[in-house]
Order: C-alpha cells, then structure tokens, then sequence
C-alpha cells in the first residue's frame, strides 16, 4: 500500500516570540519586490509596532506542517463613505517555495473572516504593477483593482517639510 502525506495549513496570530521571524519574512519581500535597501525596521521597532502598549498592527502566520511559510500585517482603516472600518493589508507574503499550496489564500481568508467578525466594511491592499502573479492570484478569489486611484505618500524631506511646525 502507497502512503499518502497530507499537508496541515494552519494560520494563526502572530505572537511576539514571532519577531525574527517575521523580520525574516519582512525582508524577504523587500527582496522579492526589489526594495531591499529601504528596510531599516528592527526587531525592537516591529515588535513595539505589534505588541506594544498600542499596536498599530496585526499579524498573522501561516504554517505549512508546523513550518512558517508566510504572513500577513494588516492595521484599521476606516472609509468615510461607508461609515465603517475596514483593514488595509500592509505586506502579505509567502515564500517562493510553498506557493500554490494554498497558504496565500488562507491569508487572505482569515484577514476577511475577522473584518466580517467584527463587522469591518472591506479589505484592501496595494500591489506592484509588475507583480503579474500576485495581481492575477487576487482577481481569482473575486479582489478588484481600483484603475481610477493612484496613491500618494509623504516621506522622509517632504514629511519633515511639511509637517514641521
């Protein structure tokens, strides 16, 4: 008789003894979307961000047979228009080599469970125009791209100029 392996996927909360793991997931996709040389976050700084006195994030894991194989961070947003919260995916990732076996989707899965739970009003995220693979993964399970939007970001001089008093 053949054995058969079936894989165990499991997504869970991120918990703080996660922190080098997830700094690990964090610059692996910085590698992968070809940003390396902007990650300056420490352990200290994602783990104040996470679990500190007010977290400014959430993170959750997937486990491929007990193996950290990706992860998601996500934070509230709130829409104006709909009067309601909503969470903006920050980073979600899984690593090259376990792809396609389902821990994407658990992802995204549970991040829409828990707004549904707690009555949120959507889910988003931004996405590389290059990434072909990971746009065409989202228009799968039903995502629509906002073609009419184009985001804006203050950073470093022109945060400090503008924001400076």
């Amino acid at each position: 008789m053949k054995e058969s392996s079936v894989s165990e996927l499991r997504v869970r909360g991120a918990t703080p003894a996660d922190v080098p793991t997830l700094l690990e997931f964090i610059r692996e996709l910085a590698e992968y979307e070809r940003l390396a040389d902007m990650v300056v976050i420490t352990e200290e700084l994602l783990a104040q961000a996470l679990f500190g006195e007010r977290p400014a994030a959430e993170a959750l894991i997937a486990e491929l047979d007990g193996e950290a194989v990706g992860w998601a961070l996500f934070f509230t947003n709130f829409s104006t228009f709909k009067g309601l919260p909503g969470f903006y995916i920050e980073d979600i990732y899984v690593r090259p080599q376990f792809r396609g076996r389902g821990a994407g989707k658990a992802l995204l899965k549970r991040v829409a469970e828990m707004a549904v739970e707690r009555d949120y009003g959507r889910v988003e995220w931004a996405v590389l125009d290059w990434n072909t693979p990971s746009i065409e993964f989202y228009k799968s399970l039903g995502a629509t791209p906002l073609e009419e939007w184009t985001m804006y970001r203050l950073t470093g001089e022109s945060l400090e100029r503008l924001g400076s008093v």
